[in-house]
C-alpha cells in the first residue's frame, strides 16, 4: 500500500513538474510575469511534495535517503528544485531557472519511473505503462499545437496573398488580421516545443527501460529529434532574428511537412514505436 501511494505521489509530481517547465518556458521566451508566477507556485508545490516523499521515506526506513542511486537521484531533484525556487526568488534569473528545472525535471523522471526501485513487479509494469500513456499524450498534445500553428500560418499566407494582390472581400474580411495570427501561430509553437521535449525526455526513458538494445538511428526518434529542431530554429528566428511575417510563415508550414512525415511515416519505419507494448 505504501508503494501505491507513494507511485501515485510521484506520477502527480512529474506532471505538475511538466506544467511548471512548460509556462517557465513561455515566460522565458514572452517575459511573462503571470507565468512566472504561476510556474513558481506550482514548483513551490512539487518541492513541498518531494520534501513529504523525502520526510516520509526517511521516518519509514530510519534513515537519510542517499545510500543507493535512486535515494541520491531523488535528493539531487529535490535540492535542484530548492535551488530553482531561490533563483527564482532571489536572483531573478530566468535562463538559469528553467534550465536548471529542465535537468531536474530529466533526474526525477528517471527515478519517478524507474521500476527497479519498486519489489512488485507489478507496479512496476504499471510505471512503464503510465509512462508510455504519458509520453504519447504529451507528443499527440505537441502535435496538436503545431496542426494549429500550421493552420494560422497557411491562413496568414492565404491573407497576405489577398492583399498583396489587392482582393478584397469576404474572404478577406473572415480571416483575421495578419498580426493576430502570426502571434497566434508562435504562441502555439511556444507551447508545442517544451511539450515534445519533455515528450523525448519520457519516450527515450521507456525505451531504455523497455526496449533491450534499442538502435538510437531508430527512424522515430530521428525524426522526433529533427521536429524538436525545426521548431527550435522557427524560435531562434522570431525571437533572436526577428523574423516575421512570410518567411517566417513558409518556416512554420516546412516544419509541419516534418510532423506529417514523422508521424506518419517514421512511425512505419521504426523498429519498435509501431508495435512495441
Amino acid at each position: 500500500m505504501y508503494d501505491f501511494y507513494m507511485t501515485r505521489l510521484h506520477e502527480l509530481t512529474v506532471v505538475l513538474y511538466a506544467f511548471s517547465v512548460l509556462l517557465y518556458f513561455f515566460d522565458f521566451l514572452n517575459h511573462n510575469r503571470k507565468a512566472n508566477r504561476i510556474a513558481f507556485w506550482l514548483l513551490a508545490f512539487v518541492w513541498v511534495l518531494q520534501t513529504i516523499f523525502l520526510t516520509s521515506y526517511m521516518i519509514k526506513t530510519g534513515r537519510f535517503p542517499a545510500l543507493t542511486i535512486f535515494e541520491g537521484l531523488y535528493f539531487y531533484a529535490w535540492v535542484l528544485v530548492t535551488l530553482s525556487l531561490g533563483i527564482n526568488k532571489l536572483l531573478k534569473v530566468d535562463f538559469i531557472v528553467f534550465f536548471t528545472n529542465i535537468l531536474g525535471f530529466i533526474v526525477i523522471a528517471i527515478h519517478a519511473f524507474a521500476p527497479i526501485q519498486y519489489d512488485s513487479h507489478v507496479i512496476s509494469n504499471q510505471l512503464m505503462s503510465e509512462l508510455l500513456l504519458i509520453h504519447i499524450t504529451m507528443a499527440i498534445l505537441s502535435y496538436g499545437a503545431f496542426s494549429l500553428s500550421f493552420v494560422l500560418s497557411l491562413l496568414y499566407l492565404i491573407q497576405y496573398d489577398l492583399l498583396k494582390r489587392k482582393k478584397w472581400g469576404a474572404r478577406l474580411l473572415r480571416i483575421a488580421d495578419l498580426s493576430k495570427l502570426e502571434r497566434s501561430s508562435y504562441i502555439l509553437v511556444v507551447i508545442g516545443v517544451p511539450m515534445l521535449l519533455l515528450s523525448l525526455i519520457l519516450g527515450l526513458q521507456w525505451a531504455i527501460l523497455k526496449v533491450p538494445g534499442m538502435p538510437w538511428y531508430d527512424m522515430k526518434i530521428i525524426g522526433s529529434f529533427l521536429l524538436l529542431t525545426g521548431y527550435s530554429i522557427y524560435l531562434y528566428l522570431r525571437i533572436v532574428k526577428n523574423m516575421a511575417g512570410r518567411q517566417l510563415a513558409l518556416w512554420n508550414v516546412g516544419s509541419f511537412l516534418v510532423v506529417l512525415v514523422n508521424f506518419f511515416l517514421f512511425g512505419q519505419l521504426s523498429s519498435f514505436h509501431f508495435w512495441y507494448s
